[in-house]
This record gives C-alpha cells, sequence and structure tokens, in this order.
C-alpha cells in the first residue's frame, strides 16, 4: 500500500472561536425548512409505496442489509485498528472527534438508514412515473455485468454533481458544513453528516439506476461494495493506492479536501477521481507531502473540540438544528465555489 506522507504528531488545534454570538438574533432559514418538509413528503410516498405492498418492515430490512451489511461493519472495524497501527495524524483512541462521529454512527444506523431506503423508494416511484422518456431501451441487449458497472460508475458521478452543489449553493452548504466541521478525521466522519444532506444526492443518483436498468434494481453486493468503497477515504491513513489512486479515492486523496488551509471545491470524488479529472478538480497527493490539518477556518460552527474538553450528546442536537436557523452573517468559514482563481481563500458566509 503507498502512502503519502509519514505520520504527523497531533495537529495543533484552530483557536477556539466564539461562535454564534446572536443566537438571540436567530430566525428561521426558510430553505431548510423547504427541504425538511419535502423530504417528509418523499417519506410518506415512500412508505405508502411499501404498504400497499404490506412489506414495509422487510424492505426496511433489505435496505439495512445493504447500507449497514457485515462487509460494511467489518470494513470500519478493521480501518479503526488500522488507523491506531498507522495513523496519518496521531491522536487518542478516545479523541473528542471519534467519540462525536461514533454517536452520528449511531444516528445513521437508527434513522438515516431508514431514511435512505425511503428514499430510494419514493424517488423511483415518482421518476418511474416516467419511464417512458426516461430509461434507454438500447441497454435491455447489454450483458448484465456491463448494466451494472455503467450504472455504478454514473451513479458515482450523480454523487459527485451533488457533492460539488453542497460546496456551490448556500442552502445545500448549510447542511454540508457539519460534515467538514471534522478537526480529527477518521473512518467514522464518513457517517458524520446531517439526514437532508443526502436527499440531493440520492435524487441524482436514482436516475442512472433507472434510465439504465429500468425495475431491474441494483445487486445488494454491488451496493455494499460502492457503500464500502465511499466510507474507506475519510480514514486516518496515509494510504494513497499508488497508480490505483489515479482512479479510486484515497484517504490521502480525501483528507485534501477537507484540508483547513488549502483551496476548496477539489477533490470532490466520493469513489471515483475521474470526474475531479474531468471537472479540472483532481489534486493527487504528493509523495512525503506533510498531512494537511482538516476542519473549518475559524470554527463558524459549534464543535466538539471547542473549549471544555467534554464530549457533550446534546452538541449533536445543536448542530442537526442549526441549519435551521441563522444569525449575524459575521460567522464565516472556508472558501465557496465561486469561480475564484485556484488557491484563492474566500469566505463562506453563514447566515
Amino acid at each position: 500500500m503507498t502512502t503519502a506522507a509519514g505520520a504527523l504528531e497531533p495537529a495543533t488545534p484552530s483557536p477556539p472561536a466564539v461562535i454564534n454570538e446572536g443566537c438571540g438574533n436567530r430566525r428561521p432559514y426558510l430553505p431548510t425548512f423547504v427541504l425538511a418538509a419535502s423530504t417528509v413528503w418523499l417519506l410518506w410516498v415512500g412508505a405508502s409505496t411499501i404498504e400497499r405492498t404490506g412489506n414495509l418492515g422487510p424492505v426496511l430490512a433489505a435496505g439495512r442489509a445493504e447500507l449497514i451489511a457485515p462487509a460494511v461493519l467489518a470494513l470500519v472495524a478493521v480501518i479503526l485498528a488500522c488507523e491506531r497501527r498507522w495513523p496519518a495524524e496521531r491522536r487518542d483512541a478516545l479523541a473528542l472527534g471519534h467519540l462525536h462521529d461514533a454517536a452520528f454512527f449511531a444516528v445513521h444506523v437508527i434513522a438515516v438508514v431508514p431514511l435512505m431506503t425511503l428514499l430510494g423508494i419514493s424517488f423511483a416511484q415518482l421518476l418511474g412515473g416516467h419511464h417512458q422518456w426516461i430509461e434507454a431501451p438500447w441497454t435491455s441487449s447489454w450483458p448484465r455485468w456491463l448494466l451494472l458497472a455503467v450504472t455504478l460508475v454514473l451513479m458515482d458521478g450523480a454523487n459527485w454533481l451533488a457533492h460539488w452543489a453542497d460546496h456551490r449553493f448556500a442552502p445545500l452548504w448549510r447542511l454540508h458544513a457539519l460534515h467538514h466541521t471534522q478537526e480529527e478525521l477518521s473512518v467514522l466522519t464518513s457517517f458524520r453528516a446531517h439526514p437532508l444532506s443526502h436527499v440531493p444526492g440520492f435524487l441524482l443518483a436514482t436516475i442512472p439506476v433507472i434510465a439504465l436498468m429500468g425495475n431491474q434494481g441494483m445487486a445488494p453486493v454491488l451496493v455494499t461494495g460502492y457503500v464500502c468503497l465511499g466510507t474507506l477515504p475519510h480514514a486516518n491513513l496515509r494510504w494513497s493506492f499508488g497508480p490505483l489512486g489515479k482512479v479510486l479515492v484515497s484517504p490521502a486523496y480525501h483528507r485534501q479536501h477537507h484540508s483547513i488551509e488549502g483551496p476548496d471545491g477539489f477533490n470532490l470524488g466520493i469513489v471515483l477521481t475521474v470526474w475531479d479529472v474531468a471537472a479540472g478538480r483532481a489534486r493527487f497527493p504528493a509523495r512525503n507531502t506533510p498531512t494537511c490539518r482538516t476542519g473549518l477556518a475559524g470554527r463558524p460552527l459549534r464543535i466538539e473540540q471547542d473549549a471544555g474538553g467534554r464530549w457533550r450528546p446534546g452538541l449533536l442536537v445543536t448542530q442537526l438544528a442549526e441549519p435551521f436557523g441563522t444569525d449575524a452573517p459575521s460567522t464565516t468559514g472556508v472558501g465557496r465555489l465561486d469561480g475564484s482563481p485556484e488557491g484563492t481563500q474566500v469566505s463562506r458566509s453563514w447566515g
């Protein structure tokens, strides 16, 4: 396994910042409420579709078996062990970032996986009603293996586009920013995400499935494999995958996307790097380059590493609630995808 750099000593954290001083001036942020209401409606569509067949329980269990399969859990366990043995950045096993991401993993298993399952069914139901102009009839003669491979590649492209939108549009960034607050990146950071942030990606990723496969559906093993490949890049490891890293997103490649110092909008790939390369947004890690620090400059959001030194469960609720309210626009973070020249740091307003 090729590595990008030697392990670092613990990174010097960003100076604690007083954030959200204007909580008394907070007011509802309408776009987030609109997205939440739309998601509730989509969940109702998905649940109603399943309920007509009387298979709600089995369908949710099947979704859980794909998204939190034994292979996913085994991968997480193995990578956690590798992070202790070959860390990109040394830290305590019970670091605050690890504890907080573990809490998000629990939320992912309990709430996000059912949500993602129902969203997938809902989008399939809604888009399936227009199958006559969405489906590509010529794919019926393709070998099954080729059809699955092309569908997975296009699904990854759809997820790349959704990730690009997360960094480009303020309402989506408000949800996605939570994922970028982690200053102690680990494989569990894959699950550190606002539940609503999954909606655009699921909608876009459903389109190539309907277009190419109709009602055939994806093989569960391939869905599980894609989840595993999408989870690995957040690992606190120096792995760059050698020549294979030019195609697959590696931990060293994706860590640069989370950099607290570098320009934003690069290395957006989920599983494949080809979309970054095609968009001119790929920055492959150079050998022996120091491991970069991660997080959001200035700590514009409440995070577990703030002053206190103790993990607080209530912080998770606060972080999930933050996108629903807006405060004084003085809180800023790192650069946004706004066409700025490469390497330029620009203010990203929160409010």
